[in-house]
């Protein structure tokens, strides 16, 4: 393939840009409400045919195309509240993250065709290419301020054909495949026919991909092994659980209280589980709370899993607790979202926007307790809300021993927009990717008990009082998405970061070596 054609653009700058951001529009209708999968194939193709021959700056504009069109659909839900001001900081903040990538993806098309041997280019360029894709994915999952892991390639697959490749690779390496099928299939469209009797390099490529792309569709999820089940009673209580709400201090207890007498009496319950912010007064300090607590777990005979904000000197803290006798047991969340739970750099930020910083009353400590409560013998993993997104939290409740995850969350700001479902498909990508059952409980919806495939054994419609009393399926033993994800997912980043360095410094060399050829000599 000469060096000229498979650098060239192939799009105009001019209709790169609208077309990038079509891709990103693309994207974000492959996540929820609308769910279509496919859309991310689309979307991830389009990206990259208008990053190929682009200049730096070129490939800044396009990627912050893409990257705008989609965090602006994709995280609107940020501006129910508050207005556009979060939501535009946030989408343009991931956004620069995108084109920074794009910068990089750039950089692979233009150095892979000067340095790589003609043969395994076509592979090459897709691996690194994904592997970029995936490494612009790491970043925005842990910077700044412990980073918003939110729109993740893998994450839009959760009802696609290739959910359960995530067990074995994590989201990580999902992403890693989706991106790099997609680049392949545009360096075979785009690779220039080759001369008479190189037709066996032309379809060895071609048989590569269509043999990966038939083991991923035929994978089956990592099989973890069948231990029980464990009787779960989650409780949906839709009481005005919103920052902005109209309440009374008890008002949310008293709506969890009364969703709960319906199970009074229940036989063989094992957990009672109530969501984030299910109890929004002390027990410790309030008697009629403690009182209330104490009734439901006598007449449900079972121990209650409930969460309530915590103050523990100057400091707060995001506390899920187990009630039984009073609080046997604690775990604080991991992840306070910035700018929701916390301000980072507080002064900073209120000479910038001092009436939206002054909304945010208290800053919210991360939590240090193993994210697991051992009920009656039986490990369950925890996460609350946000923390549900990060990786290495989900993998530790696993590697602790969790046998299920009882995931609480509080969508009550969100209402009417797409981010419960958004979570969701996170907490369901979660139960294939660990091979164990999902209880993910809001206060106001969408709740749904999640099987170790992924799919919905019991659900709670979004803004109605409810329970679900479910045989939740146990498991045990540990996925390779598990043991191995973090390793998987920094192999994949920085070792493609590492081989565009190093292709880099290869092109720099030849292009130097040639130069020096072409000097006369005196």
């Amino acid at each position: 393939m000469p060096t000229a054609i498979a650098t060239r653009p192939l799009v105009p700058l001019w209709a790169a840009i609208p077309v990038s951001a079509l891709g990103g529009v693309l994207l974000d209708v492959a996540f929820p409400a609308v769910a279509w999968w496919p859309m991310a194939f689309a979307a991830v193709a389009l990206a990259l045919v208008t990053l190929v021959g682009r200049s730096v700056t070129g490939a800044l504009a396009v990627g912050m195309a893409f990257g705008l069109a989609f965090y602006l659909l994709n995280v609107d839900f940020t501006a129910e509240w508050v207005g556009p001001l979060p939501w535009i900081a946030l989408s343009v903040l991931e956004a620069l993250f995108v084109a920074g990538g794009a910068v990089l993806i750039a950089l692979a098309y233009r150095w892979t065709p000067r340095v790589a041997p003609r043969r395994g280019r076509v592979m090459l360029t897709a691996a690194l290419v994904a592997g970029l894709w995936t490494a612009r994915e790491a970043v925005n999952g842990g910077f700044p301020y412990g980073g918003f892991p939110w729109g993740r390639v893998g994450t839009s697959q959760v009802s696609g054909p290739f959910a359960e490749v995530v067990s074995w690779t994590g989201t990580a390496g999902l992403t890693f495949l989706v991106v790099g099928l997609v680049a392949a299939g545009v360096e075979l469209v785009r690779s220039p026919r080759r001369a008479r009797g190189d037709g066996v390099r032309t379809l060895l490529p071609v048989a590569v991909l269509a043999v990966v792309a038939t083991a991923l569709l035929l994978m089956p999820a990592w099989a973890t092994t069948p231990a029980g089940a464990m009787r779960v009673a989650a409780v949906q209580g839709d009481g005005p659980a919103g920052y902005f709400d109209e309440r009374q201090a008890g008002d949310v207890l008293e709506s969890q209280y009364e969703a709960t007498v319906p199970l009074f009496g229940a036989d063989d319950v094992d957990v009672v589980l109530w969501p984030e912010g299910g109890v929004d007064v002390d027990p410790d300090a309030s008697p009629a709370a403690a009182a209330a607590l104490d009734r439901v777990v006598r007449e449900v005979d079972a121990p209650l899993v409930a969460n309530r904000i915590d103050q523990r000197g100057d400091e707060f803290f995001n506390m899920s607790f187990l009630w039984q006798d009073g609080i046997q047991q604690t775990y604080d969340k991991r992840n306070p979202v910035p700018f929701g739970e916390y301000v980072p750099d507080r002064a900073f930020y209120a000479s910038i926007a001092p009436d939206l910083i002054g909304m945010i009353g208290r800053d919210y400590t991360p939590g240090t307790d193993p994210p697991v409560f051992d009920v009656d013998g039986t490990l369950a993993g925890l996460a609350i809300c946000f923390d549900v997104i990060y990786d290495a939290l989900v993998w530790e409740g696993a590697r602790d021993g969790a046998r299920l995850y009882l995931f609480q969350t509080n969508n009550a700001d969100f209402r009417g927009t797409d981010e419960n479902l958004q979570q969701l498909a996170v907490a369901r990508l979660r139960a294939v990717e660990t091979g164990r059952s999902v209880v993910n409980l809001s206060t106001v919806g969408t709740s749904q008990v999640i099987a170790p495939d992924g799919s919905t054994i019991e659900g709670l419609p979004a803004d109605e009082p409810g329970h679900m009393l479910t045989d939740v399926p146990l498991r045990t033993g540990l996925t390779p998405a598990v043991i191995a994800g973090g390793w998987v997912n920094g192999l994949l980043s920085w070792g493609s970061v590492a081989v565009l360095v190093g292709l880099g410094l290869a092109a720099r060399m030849r292009g130097s070596g040639r130069a020096n050829a072409k000097t006369p000599t005196p």
